[in-house]
């Protein structure tokens, strides 16, 4: 497949490779159930809802969402059931991607990790925000902005592999990543430094595959060339970096937030390391980012097929 270079190119390949089937955690939620119809209305994507049936269609009429094109599955033994029984529809192959509705994160994520049922695969889960910024010719990856707070050495390499997994989906052979800090140099007084330097050696001798790292990065050496050139650094990645790595979540989460409100973009996010593609959008998340998640996942879940 071609490289994807913007969110807009996602939508149109996801319409190429879909619909792959979505199982929703308590799908009584109407700003899901509205990005599960444009999805399905796009050809991207079909569902199973479950959760409290009368309480779906209640929120489904509402709306005016026929759900006679969906397959619910009436669960009312309470948010944990609907989530594990969601789960279930994944885990069994039944569905393709796994997404969040009405249903308190610790509880979604007790039973992506159940031991019997669930979506382990003993690698780290960790989120990916996906971001089409307006002057850019690529899609940028920034991870982990979300789920893991002050990742160590071994949890930062499993954060790498599973982003670069995403990158492939979309078409990046070779996904260039920037191990960012501060600062461009090592410094033994800031860890992020020592962290993004074992993983440039890491990657250099083949312990971290397909793709390229450099690091530690300031993000202005990151993604401009001119800025690179400036500080006199010599890299396949500063300048034309695709992943983003953050040090920490409070880095990852102003960096991620800051696009999304102060540039001109588009944005999808992913939880990755599970046996599926997970679907976790926040009630502020716009109509479109939704949307473009859903899509990001049947993209990655199709690369998953080949």
């Amino acid at each position: 497949m071609k490289q994807l270079r913007s969110l807009t190119e996602l939508l149109d390949y996801a319409k190429e490779v879909g619909p792959l089937k979505v199982s929703v955690a308590c799908a009584e939620d109407a700003e899901v159930l509205e990005a599960v119809e444009e999805a399905r209305k796009a050809g991207i994507a079909e569902a199973i809802l479950v959760g409290n049936g009368e309480a779906i269609a209640s929120v489904a009429s509402k709306l005016g969402i026929d759900l006679s094109n969906y397959e619910v599955v009436d669960e009312r033994g309470g948010e944990a059931a609907a989530a594990l029984v969601a789960v279930e529809q994944v885990s069994s192959g039944r569905a393709h991607i796994l997404m969040k509705g009405m249903v308190k994160t610790a509880n979604f994520l007790k039973a992506v990790l159940n031991k019997e049922k669930g979506l382990r695969t003993g690698s780290l889960l960790s989120h990916v925000y996906i971001h089409d910024v307006e002057g850019y010719d690529r899609i940028f990856f920034i991870t982990d902005p979300a789920f893991n707070m002050y990742p160590d050495l071994p949890a930062k390499v499993s954060i790498v592999e599973n982003v670069v997994k995403v990158a492939h989906s979309f078409g990046i052979s070779c996904p260039k990543v920037a191990a960012l800090a501060a600062v461009e140099v090592v410094n033994p007084d800031m860890p992020p430094t020592l962290d993004a330097a074992a993983l440039v050696q890491m990657n250099r001798r083949g312990q971290i595959k397909g793709c390229v790292i450099d690091g530690p990065l300031a993000l202005d050496n990151a993604v401009s060339e001119e800025a690179a050139r400036h500080k006199g650094i010599v890299s396949d990645v500063a300048g034309h970096a695709d992943i983003l790595m953050v040090p920490d979540i409070e880095a990852g989460n102003m960096m991620a937030k800051a696009i999304i409100y102060f540039a001109k973009g588009k944005t999808a996010g992913l939880v990755v390391g599970a046996k599926a593609p997970i679907v976790l959008t926040s009630r502020s998340d716009s109509a479109e980012t939704k949307l473009l998640s859903i899509a990001s996942a049947v993209a990655m879940a199709a690369f998953g097929k080949k």
